[in-house]
């Protein structure tokens, strides 16, 4: 098991290598070894309610998880409150991973929670279900669902 200070290290280390304008990038085990070790930690899932009711969601520690969407469903329509429901799911001094299905809707929910004050804002790479493999289907190639992380399916 890694200590906060190097997996903290690691998402420096991704964001001064590819000059992130958030705090850094974690891998699905490093976030959720990070939540295991810092209370303070939450995992922000920017995916739609139709993507956690139809797929399912990382399962963390009490009080760590928290629903945001980036986008509303159906439509893909940017959600208006976006920084308001952050703000109500966890603190600007909290240290915050975003996740969504593939780390796209992620990284531009790090950018504006960075603009907006959360100092700590990270992406989770790969994402939920990771990319597509040869034939079109996710979890097979990367991810939280591939990596053996605890979730709950729809």
């Amino acid at each position: 098991m890694s200590t906060l200070e190097q997996l903290y290290g690691e998402a420096e280390k991704r964001r001064n290598e590819n000059q992130l304008p958030y705090a850094g990038a974690v891998l699905p085990a490093e976030a959720f070894e990070l939540l295991q070790l810092d209370p303070q930690a939450r995992l922000i899932d920017v995916r739609t309610r139709a993507e956690l009711d139809w797929i399912g969601r990382p399962v963390v520690g009490d009080g760590q998880y928290a629903h945001v969407e980036w986008t509303r469903y159906p439509g893909g329509v940017p959600n208006p409150a976006f920084l308001d429901e952050l703000r109500a799911a966890a603190p600007a001094d909290a240290p915050v991973l975003f996740l969504c299905r593939s780390a796209a809707r992620s990284k531009l929910a790090a950018v504006e929670a960075a603009k907006a004050g959360y100092a700590r804002a990270f992406d989770l790479l790969e994402g939920f279900e990771g990319e597509k493999d040869s034939r079109g289907h996710r979890k097979t190639v990367s991810g939280w669902c591939f990596r053996g992380l605890p979730w709950i399916g729809a």
